[in-house]
């Protein structure tokens, strides 16, 4: 019978390992993402009072009025700060989701890294004081765990460990805190939590939920339910990934699914996307294709793909 639950990886056994447990997360990342799409790491080494802490302040800010939020949003396409209940929607859905969100960008980009492209980010310290603390920190940890599995990645395909990681120094990575509020009265026909989608970006991790919900498709159709444990963060392969290696890692389609009336509280959850530079090239690499297998995608950029996605979730016009 085929495994019903995604693989489970130890970082450390990758940063601080023997040989033999460094070549063993390494397949176990590889097959786990070309398999699922989606497998748990634990070992990363963030600590799990910071993800507590910045779910404490972002808890506070999304109980505030809906005027006060709404000072916060707008900000430069949804790119950063609050996009409130009911806008984003999946691709190929008219249908919005049933969350709204605040977005995190980078926070301090390098001297002309991004001009133009990378607007600040906003906080709302006036109604929650410090929270961007515990966000930026958590932020930068999400990034260097990012990096390393990133690498490891490109040892499973015998590739230079910077193809991919290399990608996404100094990239448009956005922190995105979810609010799925309680589930009350009527709601739209066929409106749930988070439809099903992929991801726009190269890999995201996810910090443990406070709410179960998260589901997988799994390769023969089925729904798989996804529950990170104590610690663990989720990690799964977005489309980025997915085009530049030709589908050899594939874009899971997954969902937020509504909860049971039993369990009808409200969810939080911290996605971490992990993007790229505007200017990285998108085209399948040589490695991934030969004469059976050609490239599925035309070239592209990551700012162009990136633009032409959240249009097509309705983040911007």
């Amino acid at each position: 019978m085929a495994q019903r639950t995604i693989p489970t990886i130890d970082l450390s056994d990758y940063t601080t390992g023997t040989p033999a447990e460094r070549d063993r997360l390494v397949e176990t990342l590889g097959q786990g993402l070309r398999e699922f799409g989606f497998l748990s790491v634990e070992g990363h080494r963030i600590d799990r009072s910071l993800i507590r802490s910045a779910y404490d302040c972002w808890k506070r800010f999304f109980a505030l009025p809906e005027d006060v939020k709404a000072r916060y949003s707008g900000v430069e396409g949804g790119a950063r700060g609050f996009t409130p209940f009911g806008v984003e929607h999946a691709k190929g859905r008219t249908t919005a989701d049933l969350k709204e969100f605040w977005h995190v960008g980078q926070d301090d980009p390098p001297p002309g890294v991004g001009a133009g492209v990378y607007p600040p980010n906003v906080w709302p310290e006036d109604e929650v004081p410090g929270v961007r603390e515990p966000t930026v920190r958590l932020y930068t940890a999400l990034e260097s765990v990012a990096e390393t599995l990133l690498a490891a990645l490109a040892d499973h395909f015998d590739l230079d460990q910077a193809v991919f990681a290399g990608m996404m120094t100094h990239g448009q990575s956005i922190l995105r805190i979810i609010h799925y509020p309680s589930v009350e009265g009527e709601v739209e026909p066929g409106a749930v939590r988070a439809a099903e989608h992929e991801d726009i970006n190269l890999i995201t991790l996810l910090c443990e939920a406070t709410e179960p919900g998260l589901e997988i498709l799994s390769r023969d159709g089925e729904w798989l339910p996804v529950v990170a444990g104590e610690g663990q963060i989720v990690v799964d392969a977005g489309d980025m990934l997915s085009r530049c290696t030709n589908e050899v890692v594939p874009a899971t389609t997954h969902r937020v699914v509504n909860p049971p009336d039993a369990e009808n509280r409200d969810r939080f959850s911290m996605p971490f996307f992990v993007h790229p530079r505007p200017e990285v090239d998108l085209t399948v690499m040589d490695r991934f294709t030969d004469a059976e297998h050609p490239a599925k995608f035309p070239p592209i950029t990551a700012g162009e793909f990136l633009r032409q996605r959240l249009a097509e979730i309705g983040l911007t016009k």
